[in-house]
């Protein structure tokens, strides 16, 4: 019944939907990975995102929103005839960099990838190689162990498992990341901009010293090098954050950081140096991200 409901309000029409929603909003995306329909069910499956349902929501966004940069949308401007939405990616999944992006080029549509250099060229992040192989989720208490005790730390993390017992899986190539080749070639796209997403993806808030400065500072570095218009923004790993992680962050030259929740941004006091985004996991259905989306339910 809640399925045929929202379908029936999500398909009533895109004018009656945008009117519900107040010009200029503002919301920013957040997706991780994007692969073919057959690879739907790889690694952490909230992640992996099949390139039908992307384009789907693609098309909803388009009917009613405009799509624009990140930078664009965080701008001052007037208010917009439509509600602004941008298209974030945390990661750089090779499935976002060859599936993902080109769809978005395709439409001539803005996305900002936010890469964290030290994962470039893994065959598969923990969280895909620990999550369960039939159910695709990763054990609440695995999780917990793992950004709590270890911070976050991939090795550590899979030579836990192992002494375990728990063997990780491998992943397919789709959910892997991106080589730096692979990274390069995605910067002649015209339609996207790199961000950092700090060095190898650990817990942010529980380092300190020179971990955390390394993990801040050193992605900066090393996208300034290699990508031109690299953008001063970083997005937090696992969502996790802190206070004293942005003001840290800020000193190390970001202009801008980014959740992984808190959802839509309305008044002009809501574009400040954090940022909040919409998480959009990989099983959502169209209808209920057309209602997401649009403001028809509370995000």
């Amino acid at each position: 019944m809640i399925r045929f409901i929202e379908r029936v309000v999500a398909r009533g029409g895109p004018s009656a939907a945008v009117a519900s929603l107040r010009r200029g909003s503002r919301l920013v995306l957040a997706y991780h990975n994007i692969v073919a329909d057959t690879d739907a069910s790889v690694g952490e499956r909230s992640l992996h995102l099949p390139l039908s349902r992307f384009r789907e929501q693609l098309d909803a966004l388009q009917e009613t929103h405009d799509v624009v940069s990140v930078a664009d949308l965080l701008a001052p401007r007037p208010r917009a005839r439509r509600p602004l939405v941008a298209i974030t990616f945390d990661d750089a999944y090779r499935g976002c960099l060859t599936l993902g992006l080109p769809e978005l080029e395709r439409r001539g549509l803005p996305s900002t990838v936010f890469v964290a250099p030290g994962l470039i060229g893994s065959d598969g992040c923990w969280w895909d190689r620990l999550a369960d192989v039939g159910t695709g989720i990763l054990e609440p208490a695995d999780r917990e162990h793992i950004l709590g005790t270890l911070a976050g730390d991939g090795p550590a993390a899979l030579r836990w498992a192992e002494a375990r017992g728990q063997l990780p899986r491998d992943c397919p190539s789709i959910a892997g990341i991106a080589s730096e080749t692979e990274l390069l070639e995605a910067t002649r796209l015209r339609c996207v901009t790199f961000g950092a997403h700090s060095w190898t993806h650990r817990n942010l808030p529980l380092l300190s010293g020179a971990e955390l400065s390394r993990e801040l500072r050193a992605p900066l570095d090393w996208l300034r090098e290699r990508i031109p218009g690299a953008l001063p923004w970083l997005a937090f790993p696992y969502g996790l954050h802190s206070p004293e992680v942005t003001a840290h962050a800020l000193r190390a030259g970001y202009d801008a950081v980014f959740r992984i929740f808190g959802g839509r941004m309305s008044g002009a006091d809501d574009v400040s140096r954090e940022i909040p985004r919409l998480n959009i996991p990989a099983g959502i259905r169209t209808d209920r991200f057309m209602l997401l989306s649009r403001g028809l339910l509370p995000l």
